[in-house]
């Protein structure tokens, strides 16, 4: 029943509040409007739209619907899990590929090996992402985890809610910091130029903080420090967050296609070595791994923290810029 409290509020998001506190589910103001869009919450019997205010005194009904049969041929391509059990299994991402499916691509993503390696997901995400509680770039490598039940789903949707996780990226860059460690805070949102990229530069967006950490330099007599290996740590998890802030700073990642690409003539490209350039060549994308993955188990409340070793390509361009370090 609706108090008095918060009936000036959108029933979405009104009712994100007080379905956690009735019921301890920690739902996103999307994952209510999908229920409020499929008459799973009526409100006195009656369906109601996400922008209707609710009335003190009104009766609220959630039903949580069975998860609907994916209408997703599962694919046979390999993966390496790290971790699994009942609830949630911790994978380690292979660059080049999309975690879910889109309307511009219907084959070939994790979920479609997921559900041929599984034989259950979390029905929560929808049918397009069954168990997907957090992305990484089609082109960024490295630990996920991915929910089995809709408990744990649910759960593991509070943990990155509450930023109680453990993220850190390798990220190889041009350039080397004059800093050793440093915090980068901002405001993330959609390029105005460009919607499909991300942008600091922007009036309205949402709060990104990044832990950086010079790692390696990787020097060349005459140019000095022309690449470098460095950990970023997530507080937030924004969209494009490591490689905007990054760029951001002044060393964009080597390979990266969309945030500060060189030219064949500037001068931070001309300064690699040969054999480093043509290994550039040769990514698929930007050379960012999700090396470090750790939280408190949603169930079972065991401490897990994992370690994914980054993929061939990523570790080759590793082995080629170490014969510079200093």
């Amino acid at each position: 029943m609706v108090d008095d409290a918060g009936t000036s509020d959108r029933a979405d998001s009104l009712l994100v509040k007080m379905i956690k506190t009735e019921t301890g589910h920690d739902l996103s103001r999307s994952q209510i409007q999908k229920l409020i869009e499929t008459a799973a919450i009526t409100v006195n019997r009656k369906s109601i739209k996400s922008k209707t205010k609710l009335q003190a005194g009104d009766i609220v009904d959630v039903t949580f619907p069975e998860p609907k049969p994916l209408q997703i041929k599962p694919e046979n391509r390999a993966l390496e899990i790290l971790f699994q059990d009942k609830h949630l299994v911790v994978i380690n991402k292979p660059q080049g590929l999309t975690v879910h499916p889109s309307t511009t691509q219907k084959e070939g993503t994790l979920v479609h090996a997921l559900l041929y390696h599984l034989k259950d997901l979390s029905g929560i995400g929808g049918v397009l992402r069954p168990g997907i509680v957090h992305r990484l770039d089609k082109n960024t490598s490295g630990a996920m985890v991915v929910t089995k039940t809709d408990e744990a789903h649910i759960a593991m949707v509070k943990i990155f809610s509450h930023h109680d996780i453990e993220r850190s990226y390798w990220a190889l860059c041009y350039r080397a910091p004059a800093f050793k460690e440093k915090r980068i805070e901002s405001l993330i949102g959609r390029n105005p130029a460009d919607r499909k990229k991300m942008s600091m530069n922007v009036k309205h967006g949402r709060k990104a903080i990044t832990d950086v950490r010079l790692i390696e330099r990787y020097n060349r007599e005459k140019v000095g420090p022309f690449a470098s290996l460095i950990e970023a740590r997530l507080e937030t998890g924004r969209t494009h967050q490591v490689r905007v802030h990054l760029t951001g700073a002044g060393h964009s990642l080597l390979g990266d296609p969309v945030y500060g690409t060189p030219t064949a003539r500037q001068t931070k490209w001309l300064n690699l070595p040969e054999e480093v350039r043509t290994l550039i060549e040769s990514l698929p994308g930007q050379a960012l791994h999700a090396r470090v993955l750790g939280f408190e188990h949603p169930i079972t409340k065991q401490k897990l923290r994992f370690e994914a070793e980054p993929p061939v390509a990523f570790s080759r361009l590793l082995r080629a810029l170490r014969k510079y370090k200093p």
